[in-house]
């Protein structure tokens, strides 16, 4: 399905792109970020925390970090600083890009079992899928975050991911 080279590279893509998005969201005002724009998680603030609880849950399980501190439930309100969010949006992010290079293809071949907080019981799903879920969901928001962002008249660069290893 997958292999290393594909973690490595999506999780190059997610630093990049948050990396865009951050940046982005920077040039507006707190009062703009945190505005509720409709989306699922209602703003740009909100759902940059909820991409964080869901990275930082998806490794404590991949890679047995720690969990985040705050239920699902309230994932959307996790981080209330805008600094404080930057600063562990970077440090998830290398622990990301760690974390995918040190895979081996013998833990990409193998099973997960967890406890789903959505579903509450226990799935067993293999591990490969599991990180192309990782992956799409982050992409799933940060497309979010980029609509609200243009909607706002912040301009992100661009998402394509043939374009990640190109300087800017």
């Amino acid at each position: 399905m997958i292999d290393k080279t594909f973690v490595t590279t999506m999780a190059r893509y997610n630093a990049w792109q948050n990396d865009s998005l951050y940046g982005a969201a920077a040039t507006l005002t707190d009062a703009a970020r945190r505005q509720d724009r409709g989306a699922f998680f209602g703003s740009i603030h909100s759902t940059f925390c909820h991409l964080l609880w869901g990275d930082r849950m998806w490794l404590s399980r991949f890679a047995g970090t720690p969990k985040p501190g705050v239920p699902g439930s309230e994932s959307a309100r996790m981080i209330e600083g805008w600094d404080e969010l930057v600063a562990e949006r970077r440090a998830t992010d290398a622990l990301i890009g760690d974390w995918a290079a040190g895979l081996s293809p013998e833990w990409l071949a193998g099973d997960l079992t967890w406890v789903s907080g959505i579903s509450r019981r226990e799935l067993t799903r293999p591990k490969a899928l599991l990180v192309a879920h990782f992956f799409n969901h982050q992409t799933h928001h940060r497309g979010q975050i980029h609509t609200m962002l243009t909607a706002a008249g912040a301009r992100p660069d661009d998402t394509d991911l043939m374009l990640v290893d190109e300087p800017r």
